[in-house]
């Protein structure tokens, strides 16, 4: 049986598959990604233009009915053939898992076992738990590279996934967001690998361009564990946008940047103290006191169901700056700047207008 195409802006290439035309970043030669059928003008061929390949996994819902409606068999009154075509569809899936058959790129992404397993795991928080409000997807292209970049906090970085979990499940064209993570990720044994399997990529400037250059969603979160871990009193309060290389990684790639605001994940987790003895011992960045969390243990744990906003404002297209502007100090900070700036804007805006975090 062959094996089914990736999900709708994933980049389609076996394991062992090739790469395509070689450039330099920082003095660093990094491989772009081959997308078969990926034409000219960034559009796929295979579907991603119009939200679903042949599998269905462009829109996280295949064609066994994970949509949760019934496939043609169930439609004309044979449900029992139309469970049997399930259940052969999940073992064959767990087949190609156990195997190492399953399709992924030279990131890991696997679109199928995120699309199957990762993402309706995140929808039940979206849906049920937080309740999310996804506004502004017309921001975000259907198709072709774009830099998505968005404000960070709630101690735990769920937000990020939520973010992963609105654009695959409500974006016209269901799309992937390849996350860029901290070092961190990918050193812990069991968190490593699923999210790599899920799509997120340690964050660089190599990684970045290939992602870009690929015809990928790209997603950044700027402000990084100084967002994330942030004392509850400063919440909403954007902090330093790092150096802005991710503006030099768009300028670079010459993609539009999409700002993002996301209300809701500070209240998930109330910091209000940091054990730093703690911390260091773990090797960690801060060790989270929450009201819960530790002194109610595992159930500490659980996020408080705050009401979510996210935000895509319009694009800022790098298309106009001059070659090496990338290198400039000066464009670097003017347009870390203005996207910073409209992004605690638009945070302003939504919490006044959602008012009360819960109830």
């Amino acid at each position: 049986m062959s094996k089914p195409p990736a999900a709708a802006g994933g980049i389609r290439r076996a394991a062992t598959g090739e790469t395509g035309a070689s450039v330099t970043i920082d003095g660093h030669p990094v491989n772009l990604v081959h997308l078969p059928g990926l034409g000219a003008d960034g559009r796929d061929d295979a579907g991603a233009g119009g939200g679903q390949d042949d599998a269905g996994a462009g829109g996280g819902r295949d064609d066994a009915g994970a949509d949760g409606g019934q496939d043609d068999a169930g439609a004309d009154g044979g449900q029992g053939e139309g469970w049997r075509r399930r259940l052969a569809g999940v073992l064959e899936f767990a087949r190609r898992q156990l195997d190492g058959e399953s399709e992924v790129d030279q990131f890991g992404f696997d679109p199928e076992f995120n699309s199957r397993v990762l993402m309706p795991i995140a929808r039940l928080l979206y849906q049920h738990w937080f309740g999310i409000q996804m506004r502004g997807l017309a921001h975000v292209p259907e198709v072709g590279p774009a830099l998505v970049v968005a404000n960070h906090s709630g101690t735990l970085p769920v937000d990020a996934v939520m973010l992963q979990a609105g654009l695959h499940d409500e974006h016209p064209t269901h799309r992937n967001l390849r996350l860029l993570g901290a070092d961190l990720v990918y050193e812990l044994p069991l968190l490593a690998p699923l999210a790599r399997k899920g799509g997120h990529t340690r964050a660089c400037p190599a990684n970045a361009h290939v992602l870009l250059r690929s015809g990928e969603l790209v997603g950044v979160f700027p402000e990084g564990f100084k967002g994330v871990g942030k004392p509850f009193s400063d919440r909403y309060q954007l902090r330093r946008f790092g150096r802005g290389g991710f503006v030099a990684t768009a300028i670079r790639a010459r993609v539009p940047i999409v700002p993002c605001a996301i209300v809701g994940a500070e209240e998930i987790y109330p910091l209000i103290g940091n054990a730093k003895p703690v911390a260091e011992l773990l090797g960690l960045p801060y060790f989270p006191i929450t009201p819960l969390f530790p002194w109610l243990g595992p159930v500490g744990a659980v996020p408080l169901p705050s009401k979510w906003i996210i935000e895509f404002c319009p694009p800022v297209s790098t298309a106009g700056y001059p070659p090496d502007s990338e290198n400039d100090p000066a464009v670097i900070a003017d347009l870390s700047g203005r996207v910073r700036g409209t992004i605690q804007r638009k945070l302003d805006d939504l919490l006044s207008e959602r008012g009360p975090a819960f109830g």
